[in-house]
């Protein structure tokens, strides 16, 4: 493996190279964004080697880390230019439509559907970390379609990157995904709106925003560019989600309303075990 390019210079896609270049120094990166000043930046931080509108022929690895809404026709026009020992793979959020666009395509054996669980609030090549993905999970759907001696070297850079590997079905991720990811996004940015709605005085929210709230809205600083793109293509299950959320949070109010602190207190305790699950995944 001698040379990799990046489409979308990001957090992700500049993370990915970063971190990459780090345990495979050998490895020339090539890269493109649509945005300028990502480019720019891109090269000035050393994220890629030089920047290329075009995919040259002798390229292993193509990495697509673009909004979640450009992917499918960047992944096919991808695959109809590459050759026939270039690998694909994608760093969307959203796997299910992906997967039913290039289901039929005659390279779909090029192809590696994969997610990345790591992130920050911040966006931009300049938000880039060399150690983002390191110890993070990597979401592999449909592995048993993608071409094996392809799929080998997509392990070889996970591994070098240090990413713990789990495997599902598009469908399923996305649905899982939209609870444990999507929501809190939505979730982080309704409470900012609230917030600023109610309290015209931005020194008032400096001043008595405790950490709990810092901790919470945190998601809310998260590039709406990215996010509502995510929105766009997991709808079924933002819905979903959105609707058992907004359940819950009327039952509470209700809980208020009729004084019946005892059940609101009973409640958060139940809620309480989510700790004990993500402190096991630590």
């Amino acid at each position: 493996m001698k040379k990799i390019h990046i489409i979308g210079l990001g957090l992700l896609g500049g993370s990915f190279g970063l971190a990459l270049k780090k345990a495979k120094p050998e490895i020339k990166f090539t890269g493109f964004d649509l945005d300028p000043k990502n480019l720019e930046d891109a090269l000035a931080l050393g994220i890629i080697d030089e920047a290329k509108t075009e995919l040259e022929e002798d390229i292993d690895v193509v990495v697509l880390a673009t909004p979640a809404n450009s992917l499918g026709d960047l992944l096919l026009s991808t695959l109809d230019q590459i050759g026939p020992k270039t690998l694909v793979i994608d760093f969307g959020s959203t796997k299910e439509n992906l997967c039913k666009a290039v289901a039929n395509h005659p390279k779909r054996a090029q192809y590696l559907a994969g997610h990345p669980i790591a992130g920050t609030e911040y966006s931009g090549p300049k938000a880039a970390k060399a150690d983002l993905l390191d110890k993070k999970v990597f979401i592999i759907c449909e592995m048993e379609l993608t071409d094996v001696h392809l799929k080998g070297m997509a392990y070889d850079i996970l591994e070098a990157l240090n990413m713990k590997l789990r495997f599902m079905e598009a469908e399923e991720h996305d649905r899982h995904l939209a609870f444990v990811s999507h929501l809190s996004h939505v979730s982080s940015f309704m409470l900012g709106k609230t917030v600023l709605d109610k309290m015209e005085d931005e020194k008032n929210i400096f001043d008595m925003a405790g950490s709990g709230f810092a901790s919470t809205v945190r998601l809310a600083k998260s590039s709406p560019a990215m996010w509502a793109p995510i929105m766009e293509e997991n709808k079924k299950n933002m819905l979903e989600a959105l609707s058992l959320y907004i359940s819950n949070l009327s039952k509470f109010r209700d809980k208020i309303i009729a004084d019946d602190y005892e059940g609101l207190s009973s409640e958060m305790q139940k809620i309480n075990k989510i700790g004990d699950i993500l402190d096991l995944g630590k």
